[in-house]
C-alpha cells in the first residue's frame, strides 16, 4: 500500500505493450508502467531481457485505487486478456520473459491470486492447466522510455495492429462497465 491508500500490482502476461494498453483503460487504475521483474541481472536492458538469460519477465506495474477497483477485478481482466496455460509463451512471443506471473506485494494479494486461479481451474475455463506463477514481487526495473505507452504512440505498427489491438478490443467487450470514461 502506498502513502495515499493506493496499491501496487505487478503482472506478467506476455508482451508488456498488451497489458499496458488494457490497464490504461481500466477504471481505478491510476498509472501503468512497463518494466521487468523476477530476474537476476541488475538494471537489465530490453536487449538483455530478450536473450532470455536474465530471468526477468516483461511486466506492468499498476498503481490502483482499491476503493475503485479491487485486486481480484484486476486479476479477472488479466485472465481474460492472456493465455495462462502456455508456459513461457504468448502467441508467437516465446521465452521466459513472456511467462504468465503474478508478483504479489502482500499476503492478501497472494491469497487473492491463489483463490482466482483455483476458481478458474475448478470451472475448467481453459483446456489446459493454468501455469501462472504466483511469486513475491522483487525489484521492479522500469523499461526504456520508448516502451512506455507504446500502443498509444504506435497504433498502426504491425504488432500493435495485429496483437495489441485485439486484446484491447476483447477487454473492452468483456468489461465495458469497467472502462474509464
Amino acid at each position: 500500500m502506498t502513502d495515499e491508500g493506493k496499491e501496487i500490482a505487478t503482472l506478467a502476461g506476455g508482451c508488456f505493450w498488451c497489458l499496458e494498453a488494457v490497464y490504461d483503460d481500466l477504471k481505478g487504475v491510476e498509472s501503468v508502467e512497463s518494466g521487468y521483474m523476477g530476474g537476476k541481472t541488475a538494471n537489465p536492458s530490453y536487449e538483455e531481457i530478450c536473450s532470455g538469460e536474465t530471468g526477468h519477465a516483461e511486466v506492468v506495474q499498476l498503481t490502483f485505487d482499491p476503493k475503485r477497483v479491487s485486486f481480484k477485478e484486476i486479476l479477472e481482466v488479466f485472465f481474460v486478456i492472456h493465455d495462462p496455460t502456455t508456459l513461457n509463451r504468448q502467441g508467437n512471443d516465446v521465452g521466459t520473459q513472456y511467462r504468465s506471473a503474478i508478483f504479489h506485494h502482500s499476503a492478501e494479494q497472494k491469497a487473492a491470486a491463489e483463490q482466482v486461479i483455483a476458481k478458474l481451474g475448478t470451472a475448467k475455463i481453459y483446456e489446459g492447466p493454468i501455469v501462472t506463477e504466483v511469486v513475491p514481487a522483487s525489484k521492479f526495473h522500469v523499461a526504456e522510455d520508448y516502451h512506455q505507452e507504446y500502443f498509444r504512440r504506435n497504433p498502426a505498427q504491425s504488432y500493435c495492429a495485429f496483437v495489441v489491438r485485439p486484446k484491447v478490443a476483447k477487454f473492452r467487450k468483456h468489461f465495458l462497465e469497467k472502462l474509464k470514461k
